[in-house]
């Protein structure tokens, strides 16, 4: 079963306090066990899952995250999500969030118990680490490093699940754990060919000749909700916008660089290997871009289309 909570947000769900839901409107006990011991996305990291920001009372970007969920269900060969259960239940357990805080909501999906019995899926709305203010507010330290995986993976071995988000996600935190050792925040990931790929929880962008450029998801990278909605405001004032190979030296040189995410939504990077990077005229921008598609789009801004895990 799963954790579960009542309250949020301004009805007063704080600190360890969380909203948990399943797909039949059921809401949980937060101190009871939601998962079976021998469920499969414990034991095997075997499910699919998306992280959704909570704000105003609202799951927003809702839309785009449950195709992303879609997309990652049938790359894992599981049944093809109730798109209008899952978001019935995530805009109930954000309403019982409240619209006091913001919130971090998962949407969780896995393959059953190994017993059988059918899939286990539950929305869970909790508080935002601290961390997130942090980042937000100061930028971040990144290192590179080598994932050894190749650009062509996502087309040459769809097995290995590149450019989908699973809950298969140890790697994704080992990658951090390193970078914390070597006393940075986070890490952009870079292919066997030295491109750069992404974050284990975020898509880059950076800022290049007055314009915003991202790596392109056919490299076997998850599409990001919010790279996507941040594109779309900008070519609305004319900012062009576009996906295209890059390298770590295209950080070093770029007028500046971001790691969007979900929840955290704008990371200014500030260093990159322990060398400083340019600070952009963009930076500004970027930032209310991303909060004006986050109010404009509400539940219902819709995604790239593409594919790895995070986001």
């Amino acid at each position: 079963m799963a954790d579960t909570g009542v309250k949020g947000g301004s009805d007063g769900a704080r600190g360890g306090t969380r909203v948990v839901m399943t797909l039949d409107g059921t809401v949980h006990d937060p101190a009871a066990p939601l998962l079976h011991a021998d469920d499969l996305g414990v034991l095997r990291g075997d499910g699919v899952f998306e992280t959704v920001l909570v704000r105003g009372g609202e799951p927003r970007l809702l839309d785009a995250h449950l195709e992303r969920l879609a997309r990652s269900a049938r790359a894992m060969d599981l049944p093809a999500p109730d798109l209008a259960a899952w978001r019935a239940t995530a805009t109930a357990a954000a309403k019982k969030w409240g619209d006091g805080s913001e919130g971090a909501m998962r949407l969780a999906c896995t393959r059953g118990r190994e017993s059988g019995g059918g899939r286990t899926a539950f929305v869970m709305v909790s508080a935002l680490p601290a961390r997130i203010t942090r980042v937000r507010e100061d930028g971040i330290a990144v290192v590179t490093l080598d994932t050894g995986r190749s650009v062509d993976c996502a087309e040459s071995s769809p097995w290995e699940l590149a450019g989908v988000k699973s809950i298969s996600y140890a790697a994704n935190m080992a990658a951090l754990r390193h970078a914390e050792h070597r006393g940075a925040d986070d890490v952009v990931l870079v292919s066997s060919e030295g491109y750069v790929l992404e974050g284990p929880r975020s898509t880059v962008v950076i800022a290049r000749d007055g314009g915003l450029v991202s790596p392109p998801v056919e490299h076997g990278i998850l599409p990001g909700t919010t790279q996507h909605a941040l594109f779309e405001a900008a070519r609305k004032r004319r900012i062009d916008c576009r996906h295209a190979p890059l390298r770590p030296a295209d950080l070093i040189a770029a007028e500046g660089v971001w790691l969007l995410s979900s929840t955290t939504l704008v990371a200014t990077v500030h260093s990159i290997n322990g060398t400083e990077i340019g600070h952009s005229d963009l930076d500004g921008p970027v930032k209310e871009m991303v909060d004006e598609a986050l109010t404009a789009g509400g539940s219902s801004t819709a995604g790239d289309a593409g594919g790895a895990r995070k986001r």
